[in-house]
């Protein structure tokens, strides 16, 4: 018993001395991402878009005038030390009555909104009672909607009909901005990119989850003046009405294009997977009309770094990243350009060289 409390004071001293971590995104790529950071470090900081106006975010959205709950709460969830019950508890999503799609997490985020009077406030409250691990922020505190030039002309306005009538128009998204156009950041975002080791995009859905914050006034021009290791992680698979028929390159073309930024790179390295996904996934995935991201290696023009590696983890007939071995990738990356390359964090590179080779150990 003695020896396990010393193997977590040991471990939670390791993570406490980890690399400082900004992952910017929203969603299912974000929250498994999230999950592989924490076992490294508890020095993360996730900024979120607030642009979500479907399902039971939208319905609280319009409803109690708040920002959306949903993919704060999925990154919550992810960075939080708790058990597996009260994660069902904060998933779990009504199937009947007048509370029929809601979720409890969510209404949980809405309940606390009420008492505080501030959005802020009630993540940093549930974040405490979760024993959340780094801290997990909005872009912004005020209300936005995503709107959608499409290359048809068309623009459409709301986060979740925007692939819908791409799709239904047979046409792709030429660029999307956000209204109202000038949106005041949260500071502790911009302190926490000007402080980070590393800033993380992706994965996660292009236009809908990671543009939406570089949208944000001082974003972009944070991330571009930040020392950190500036790291884009491809999607695996194309989305329906958002990324039809994209490279690797295009996904970042997409995010340049969106930033104007042209003194200092948003991007440095691009991790990609070339894992094998099973025939009868990728038939499942083309019907309902995704395709494999096609793995693309650095030519001699190209001015990024690629990090190319099997990340693939199949669950419940999905195919997902996999979660620790991006955050191994990651780290690795942060310990050879980073930390080893300064001499007053020679103690922060040997206990994440540890942690590196506890992980690489037991996988």
């Amino acid at each position: 018993m003695l020896i396990k409390i010393e193997r977590r004071k040991k471990m939670a001293k390791y993570l406490k001395r980890g690399p400082k971590i900004v992952v910017i995104g929203g969603g299912t790529g974000t929250s498994v991402i999230l999950r592989g950071l924490k076992k490294y470090t508890s020095n993360i900081t996730a900024i979120i878009t607030v642009a979500d106006d479907g399902g039971s975010s939208g319905k609280l959205r319009e409803d109690l005038g708040m920002l959306p709950p949903g993919d704060i709460r999925s990154c919550i969830l992810a960075l939080a030390d708790t058990e597996p019950i009260m994660e069902q508890l904060l998933q779990y999503r009504f199937e009947e009555g007048t509370l029929k799609g809601q979720n409890f997490g969510n209404l949980l985020i809405a309940a606390m909104n009420e008492i505080t009077g501030n959005f802020e406030e009630a993540i940093r409250k549930i974040s405490d009672v979760l024993k959340v691990k780094g801290t997990v922020l909005p872009v912004t505190l005020e209300d936005i909607t995503l709107i959608a030039e499409l290359e048809s002309g068309e623009l459409v306005s709301g986060e979740s009909q925007i692939p819908k009538v791409a799709l239904e128009k047979k046409t792709h998204i030429k660029r999307v901005s956000i209204h109202p156009p000038k949106v005041a950041p949260l500071e502790f975002a911009l302190e926490a990119i000007e402080e980070a080791d590393a800033i993380i995009l992706g994965p996660g859905s292009l236009y809908t989850s990671i543009i939406p914050n570089l949208l944000v006034e001082g974003l972009v021009e944070g991330i571009c003046a930040s020392n950190a290791i500036k790291i884009y992680i491809t999607n695996i698979m194309t989305q329906p009405g958002e990324t039809d028929n994209y490279t690797i390159m295009d996904h970042v073309e997409a995010i340049l294009n969106h930033t104007n930024e042209e003194k200092n790179p948003i991007i440095d390295y691009i991790i990609s997977n070339n894992g094998k996904i099973p025939d009868y996934l990728v038939d499942k995935y083309r019907m309902e009309g995704a395709n494999l991201v096609p793995c693309e290696g650095e030519d001699s023009d190209c001015p990024y770094k690629f990090i190319i590696d099997d990340y693939v983890e199949v669950k419940k007939n999905y195919v997902r990243h996999d979660g620790d071995k991006l955050a191994y990738s990651i780290f690795k990356l942060i310990a050879e350009e980073k930390l080893s390359k300064d001499i007053t964090r020679n103690m922060d590179y040997n206990h994440l060289m540890q942690l590196l080779r506890i992980y690489k150990d037991n996988s």
